[in-house]
């Protein structure tokens, strides 16, 4: 948990305590790497507005550490521009929450995250053109090469491929990808710039992410 606001942080760690998760904290941006780099969390709450070294900085340097690049990143921010926000998706971050929030919303969030992490070793591998994804060992590789994919980003691949050629909703997505149960009063732009990343990172074979105008997205198979 990263928040340089004292009582913010305790908050947090209060709330998630009482769900039995245990939590470490950091106040600055040095910190968090540090900390992040040394305990291996499985999950980092990080705030934007952070003195000296700020959120996007630590999450870019943290998608760059091999020891850390798979870490779930969850940004908290204070701002209302969707600029920031985008920034922050585009750069690697999860998902985030916009202050003022609520502690039950970001514990729920919390837990969809590591739900959906430890589920994956019974799922199978997927297969399509030089696609293949696989959850047990969280590997993508796409024409031959391994891809560095942020764990919401291999999900969504995930969920676009398993669906086989079905049209999912912008809403459906943010349910079953991002575990909002309230999908459709969420940001739908979140699925927009995870979509364009992905499409980014798999080159040629990002074609197969189709557009469904007014709609959502569909995965062309083989």
């Amino acid at each position: 948990m990263v928040e340089d606001e004292p009582d913010i942080r305790s908050l947090i760690v209060f709330h998630l305590g009482r769900e039995g998760y245990r939590c470490r904290t950091a106040s600055n941006g040095a910190q968090a790497l540090l900390e992040a780099r040394a305990s291996r969390p499985d999950l980092v709450i990080l705030d934007l507005m952070l003195p000296e070294m700020d959120g996007l900085d630590v999450c870019r340097r943290l998608r760059r550490d091999p020891r850390t690049a798979q870490l779930p990143i969850i940004m908290l921010t204070a701002k209302a521009d969707e600029v920031d926000r985008v920034v922050g998706l585009e750069i690697g971050a999860d998902d985030y929450v916009a202050k003022p929030f609520s502690p039950k919303e970001l514990v729920a969030r919390v837990r969809a995250v590591l739900r959906r992490g430890q589920s994956r070793d019974d799922v199978a591998a997927l297969r399509s053109g030089s696609i293949t994804v696989d959850p047990a060992r969280h590997a993508v590789h796409a024409g031959g090469a391994r891809l560095e994919l942020t764990p919401k980003e291999f999900d969504l691949l995930h969920a676009l491929m398993e669906a086989s050629g079905r049209v999912l909703s912008r809403e459906h997505l943010l349910d079953h990808v991002w575990g909002y149960a309230r999908a459709g009063e969420i940001e739908s732009r979140t699925v927009d710039v995870h979509v364009r990343r992905l499409r980014a990172k798999l080159g040629d074979e990002g074609r197969r992410i189709a557009t469904v105008k007014g709609v959502g997205y569909r995965f062309d198979g083989d």
